[in-house]
């Protein structure tokens, strides 16, 4: 299950700068001008985790496989995007199919790159976006409640779901996200619900865009994006894009010993993703073996079978137990052998739940 991070904010907030960064690739353009991003831009890319690299020194094996994120970049959203206003408008679609929002906010003053309303004001921006998202979640919403009214008149089902979604038009007219939104025990409207992918029920992680001189210890800008994420709940992240994106092509090394020179621990890539796994509240397993250590993305709290299924179906419906051992114990001990005498091997069954950093094998019969 890779995660889908969508990258939204504003034109000329780094947005595009910041997409070259994350994926390694120049297929953004970054311009001092708005909407210079004219057609949505995906690209996957590995989540970095030194456990895969830690597991694949010992293992040897043939392929190490990361997990993966699906970062996706869309033009820059104006007032009135959700009425056809600039360029955004037309991307809320692709939007629609993440999993999580990374909301880039420009918090950083530089007179030779343009601010579309004349100054830097990170929490009027933040406004602005989140306007635009709920208009049109409430377009969406007004479009499926009179399909469901349609419905009404021959079935209880969509009468009582008709209900519900116009509660949820009221609570979207309100000025409420819909992930504040209380959702009642009804199929139907669940359902609805899944496919109209709201924008304001997403998680978002809001990501402080600073330049360098800020890049250790934020600025006011920044601290104010850090409130309003706390007090909404919400992640976030600080990060200077422009110097992400000059990471770009260095080795290991090298960016390294540049992120040192900073003072910073991690890149920004790491930051969103780590940040992106906790509010969707995502871990990682692993299976390792002489052809192949990879990572496997789950959520927190899914027992061994459903874990088992994205490997595979079959290895869900046929799941009869699981060999697990934690990344501790298996970086402990020489090998699996080694591991089952100590006890630090374990067989788990159908109610195991897994934890990050597991080391499974799964036996199944279909």
């Amino acid at each position: 299950m890779p995660l889908s991070i969508g990258i939204a904010g504003l034109p000329n907030v780094g947005k595009s700068t910041l997409f070259n960064a994350l994926t390694k690739a120049q297929n953004a353009q970054a311009a001092n001008y708005p909407f210079c991003t004219i057609e949505p831009n995906k690209a996957t890319v590995p989540v970095p985790d030194k456990r895969v690299d830690t597991l694949s020194e010992k293992c040897r094996p043939q392929k190490k496989i990361y997990a993966t994120v699906d970062f996706i970049d869309i033009a820059g959203l104006v007032r009135g995007a959700s009425k056809g206003e600039g360029l955004g408008n037309q991307f809320l679609a692709t939007v629609r199919e993440c999993a999580a929002l990374v909301h880039v906010v420009r918090c950083f003053e530089d007179g030779n790159i343009a601010h579309v309303d004349g100054s830097v004001d990170p929490l009027r921006d933040v406004e602005t976006i989140e306007t635009e998202l709920l208009l049109a979640d409430l377009q969406s919403v007004e479009n499926r409640l009179e399909k469901l009214k349609k419905m009404a008149k021959g079935s209880k089902d969509a009468a009582a779901a008709a209900t519900c979604m116009q509660n949820l038009l009221q609570h979207l007219n309100e000025g409420k996200a819909a992930k504040t939104f209380a959702l009642p025990d009804n199929d139907l409207f669940l359902d609805a619900w899944r496919e109209l992918g709201l924008l304001t029920a997403k998680p978002v992680i809001y990501c402080a865009n600073v330049d360098e001189t800020a890049v250790i210890d934020g600025n006011a800008y920044a601290e104010w994006v850090r409130a309003f994420a706390e007090e909404r709940g919400a992640g976030f992240a600080c990060i200077c894009a422009k110097l992400e994106e000059e990471l770009h092509g260095l080795t290991e090394d090298e960016r390294t010993e540049m992120l040192f020179s900073y003072g910073i621990q991690e890149s920004g890539l790491a930051r969103i993703i780590r940040v992106g796994y906790s509010v969707l509240g995502l871990c990682s397993y692993f299976t390792a073996g002489p052809d192949e250590v990879r990572a496997w993305t789950i959520r927190d709290g899914w027992k061994a079978p459903k874990a088992a299924g994205v490997i595979h179906t079959d290895f869900e419906r046929g799941f009869i137990r699981a060999e697990v051992i934690s990344f501790e114990d298996y970086m402990r001990y020489p090998n699996e052998g080694a591991c089952r005498a100590a006890g630090a091997l374990r067989v788990e069954g159908k109610e195991y739940v897994v934890h990050d950093g597991d080391v499974m094998h799964f036996l199944f019969n279909v």
